[in-house]
């Protein structure tokens, strides 16, 4: 008996603290969200993470006179397991979400040059930067040589930096004055390079904690495997999920957000289960019910399969947890203090410079060959380089790495929240810029 009053006591103080750590964060996201909209007037979650990042800074120094503070703060951090509550809860709505909000009729029409650059590139830039960090971080020069990063540790890294973060990207062009054709390009290759980001990661992660050999042979076959299944997954369950949508009536709308809801869900759990790719497969899920995706009426009006409702909903989850991810990111800068060096920031710049310069090889490659058959507007490798923002899913990928590679390991955390930051803080709040002068 007190045996059991000990586990229910223990299971009361888990769920206490997930409270406590859901009410923080939406309370920080309101705040926050408040003073960006009365004082820094900055796009919603840059200046949401610019706020999480300056609240950080002022705990670590409050922790140099405080420890007791810091631990503090420093354990509540680590409570937030950034890895799997993006990777496993937030990514899939995210991710559906921004495929419903996508004009499907231009990706439609767009969508070989879409699947040519989100491929290309992140198979480019996961070799190139990959390769060129490998050799960089072993130059005696940086005296790292002790860490013992591997190749495959490199290739890691341009495997989780390689994809732009949809979420982070659609949040952005959206207050851009794109034309429409640009702006589906960006949206979608980058909600498709993430998914084929994340299963090329994975592959390589696979490899190494089995010691598989890396070959073209091994990454194919595991390659294809996770994106065809992902993608049949999502197509199956979005052509049932529509079929079942289109006989409820639009009256009944909390049904219909009870279903997308629950196939959201579905997909993420079997294709956890069956090794897919979750995040391909609630894409293919989105656009399966996007509104754009209907035949004509007949009277020149589309219909639609669901309600005006189930979109505002959509769109309303998808601003609350894009506030909260970006809050997250400002804050996972507590966890980095301990780590951190000049010689770490040192790599960090050129990384960067690696990345976007990887970035924009494996973006004209593309435009030049496909522009024989493809129209682009003046710049394009330019702007979909620039859009190109990095987020919370390559930190959360970093910090799915396993603890056996050590100081490895908090390099390569290091070196991409480096990344993140730049692009968010620096692209994100340039990009106006950019499209102007084109």
């Amino acid at each position: 008996m007190e045996e059991a009053t000990q586990t229910y006591s223990l299971v009361e103080t888990q769920k206490l603290d997930i409270l406590e750590l859901s009410a923080l964060l939406l309370i920080l996201a309101s705040f926050f969200s408040i003073i960006n909209l009365r004082v820094l007037k900055l796009p919603m979650t840059i200046g949401l993470m610019i706020m999480a990042i300056a609240l950080s800074i002022v705990v670590l120094i409050l922790g140099f006179f405080f420890p007791t503070f810091m631990e503090l703060a420093y354990s509540i951090t680590v409570s937030f397991d950034f890895n799997f509550v993006l990777l496993n809860v937030m990514l899939p709505f995210l991710l559906f979400a921004g495929a419903m909000s996508i004009n499907v009729h231009l990706l439609k029409k767009d969508k070989i040059t879409i699947l040519v650059l989100a491929s290309f590139g992140v198979l480019f830039s996961t070799y190139v930067v990959g390769t060129l960090t490998f050799y960089l971080i072993n130059l005696p020069i940086f005296g790292l040589a002790s860490l013992n990063v591997s190749y495959i540790d490199c290739l890691l890294f341009g495997a989780l930096i390689a994809p732009t973060d949809p979420i982070a990207v659609l949040s952005i062009i959206k207050k851009m004055n794109l034309s429409p054709m640009t702006e589906t390009r960006i949206a979608g290759e980058s909600l498709f390079n993430d998914g084929i980001g994340v299963v090329v990661f994975l592959t390589l992660l696979g490899m190494k904690t089995t010691g598989t050999e890396v070959s073209i042979q091994a990454i194919g076959s595991l390659f294809f495997t996770e994106v065809g299944g992902g993608i049949f997954l999502g197509a199956l369950v979005g052509y049932l999920g529509l079929k079942l949508v289109k006989d409820i009536e639009n009256e009944h709308v909390e049904l219909e957000v009870l279903i997308t809801l629950s196939m959201v869900l579905l997909v993420s759990v079997i294709a956890n289960k069956y090794h897919l790719s979750g995040p391909l497969g609630v894409v293919i899920l989105g656009l399966y019910l996007n509104k754009h995706v209907k035949e004509d009426s007949g009277n020149g009006q589309s219909e639609l399969a669901m309600g005006d409702y189930v979109y505002k909903f959509w769109h309303l989850l998808d601003e609350t947890l894009n506030a909260i991810l970006f809050i997250l990111i400002g804050l996972e800068i507590i966890l980095l203090y301990e780590s951190f060096n000049l010689i770490y920031l040192l790599l960090s710049i050129i990384t960067i410079v690696m990345v976007v310069g990887a970035r924009y090889i494996g973006v004209s490659i593309p435009v030049v060959i496909l522009s024989k058959f493809q129209k682009f507007e003046k710049n394009t490798a330019k702007i979909i380089t620039w859009g190109g923002l990095r987020g919370g899913l390559s930190i959360a990928l970093a910090l799915n790495l396993p603890e056996t590679m050590g100081d490895a390991k908090s390099l390569i955390l290091i070196l991409t929240y480096a990344v993140v930051l730049f692009t968010i803080l620096v692209q994100g709040l340039t990009m106006q810029s950019i499209i102007k002068s084109n």
